[in-house]
């Protein structure tokens, strides 16, 4: 394991601006690679609904576009932003389109694969990793886990849960 945590990781906003994870320090993180033309694309409602239910309480989803499980993301990063916003009114931030496996992976994920092992790394869209607020990775879900599903929300609850201060320190 490393010393790494995942504050020490920056993306590219959906936007174009620059995201690094430390503006989320002291949060509880669901990190998800998405895609807008799989079987699983309408996770995004329950990903919503769960962020909305727990973002004023130090908790947030990052959602992290991929072409690379099927080719089900080939939108560019503005029409997959109207996409999300105007089918599933996300308002969670999104990342712009990254490589969530392999080794042209964003060094988040291959962090996340180092971490946890490659049983663990995307196999699909919608895999979640969740990150504590301490910056370390929790556990992941494989992309069959809903956001809903009863052991996903407890762990997100039990993480929410944790003290502030002493997970920042």
């Amino acid at each position: 394991m490393s010393t790494k945590t995942a504050w020490d990781f920056s993306f590219t906003s959906i936007d174009g601006k620059p995201m690094p994870l430390a503006d989320f320090r002291g949060k509880v993180l669901l990190v998800v690679n998405t895609a807008s033309f799989c079987g699983f694309t309408k996770q995004y409602e329950a990903l919503q609904a769960l962020h909305a239910k727990y973002d004023g309480q130090g908790f947030a989803v990052i959602g992290v576009p991929s072409n690379d499980f099927g080719a089900q993301e080939p939108k560019a990063a503005g029409e997959i932003k109207e996409f999300c916003e105007g089918i599933f009114g996300v308002t969670f931030p999104l990342t712009d389109k990254n490589v969530v496996s392999g080794e042209g992976a964003h060094p988040f994920y291959k962090w996340a694969r180092e971490e946890l092992g490659w049983l663990n790394a995307p196999k699909w869209n919608f895999h979640k990793y969740l990150v504590g607020r301490d910056g370390k990775l929790v556990t992941s879900f494989y992309s069959q886990t809903a956001p809903d599903a009863g052991r996903l929300v407890k762990a997100v609850e039990a993480e929410i849960a944790k003290p502030v201060t002493a997970a920042v320190n």
